[in-house]
């Protein structure tokens, strides 16, 4: 009798009702065993893959690699994905050496590990190759204050650039459901209605050099940081980053209504630009090629800010108008 009632209290998971549930999932709250959650949460990415007819067979794939959670679980994921289900892609890891003493150079070791345990070949870029400069000598003539800015669009240009070298037809990077509910409200305060119409778009940058993809569109933060693989470092130059109180804001949103996150990307899916609305136009930065809906684009305004201000003063970057960075110096 007192071995029924020890039975009746196991809580089985709610999905197979045989195995003891062993965590609460985030996004639905159901209680669950581990090896369904591990079903589910491929499954669901699987789902998105091809309900969004994101590749074709043959495609090159390079995978944006930092080295912390979410790309370490995305280059699981989709190298796991691409044998069960039979894509047909050829898989490449690409990762960004920004130069961070202390943080680049453990998650680039992480990295690699990836690079044998997967059999994925990696091929890293880096910023002092690039541009010339390291995030670390740009920290010590800039500071802290602004120094998101800089990471932020050289690394998204490092990465195209990347791509571009192994000759790939899609990047796609381990952008989840909650960095892009963060994105669709930092849009939405910085009045930009350019990036708030295609921040939602599951794949982004197709009239450029190379497609985006975002597989981890729909999948929540909680969820990949409860599935075991590796570990993440937080960035050491961001901790005053306009996006960590959007994330804030979304976490206690989510701790009130876990369907918070789904339901902010459908908002920003549903919002819909005036036609009188004037959008930025698309050209070539006529210094070094890359795409720019200015004279110059933003790293090589950036880069020749960088380039005087270490000649003879100082640097300091403030934002104009959406989109456009002006550097000022003093």
């Amino acid at each position: 009798m007192e071995g029924n009632h020890e039975k009746a209290r196991v809580r089985l998971c709610y999905l197979c009702n045989q195995r003891r549930a062993a965590l609460k999932r985030p996004k639905t709250l159901e209680q669950i065993c581990r090896e369904c959650f591990y079903e589910v949460f491929e499954e669901e990415i699987h789902q998105v893959i091809v309900k969004n007819q994101l590749f074709k067979p043959g495609e090159r794939i390079a995978i944006g690699a930092s080295g912390g959670k979410d790309s370490t679980v995305l280059a699981y994921v989709l190298s796991e994905l691409n044998r069960r289900h039979n894509y047909g892609l050829d898989l490449f890891l690409l990762s960004v050496d920004e130069g961070i003493t202390g943080y680049r150079d453990d998650s680039l070791e992480t990295v690699k590990r990836n690079e044998l345990q997967y059999g994925l070949p990696l091929k890293i870029v880096s910023y002092k190759d690039l541009y010339g400069w390291t995030m670390d000598e740009i920290v010590k003539t800039i500071g802290l204050k602004n120094n998101c800015t800089f990471c932020g669009v050289f690394r998204r240009q490092a990465l195209d650039r990347g791509a571009a070298l192994l000759k790939v037809d899609k990047l796609v990077t381990g952008h989840n459901a909650d960095d892009i509910a963060e994105t669709v409200l930092l849009n939405i305060l910085r009045g930009d209605i350019a990036r708030l119409s295609r921040c939602t778009s599951i794949t982004t940058g197709e009239d450029g050099p190379i497609p985006r993809c975002k597989p981890f569109k729909y999948t929540y933060e909680k969820e990949i940081v409860i599935y075991p693989y590796e570990y993440f470092v937080a960035g050491i130059y961001s901790p005053n980053a306009y996006r960590g109180f959007a994330r804030e804001f979304i976490k206690d949103l989510e701790r009130m209504r876990p369907r918070a996150i789904l339901d902010i990307i459908k908002s920003g899916e549903d919002f819909r630009i005036s036609t009188s609305t004037k959008m930025p136009e698309q050209g070539i930065c006529e210094r070094c090629g890359y795409i720019s809906s200015q004279k110059w684009c933003k790293a090589c305004v950036l880069l020749e800010g960088l380039n005087k201000a270490d000649s003879w003063c100082q640097l300091k970057v403030r934002r104009n108008e959406p989109g456009i960075t002006v550097i000022a110096l003093y």
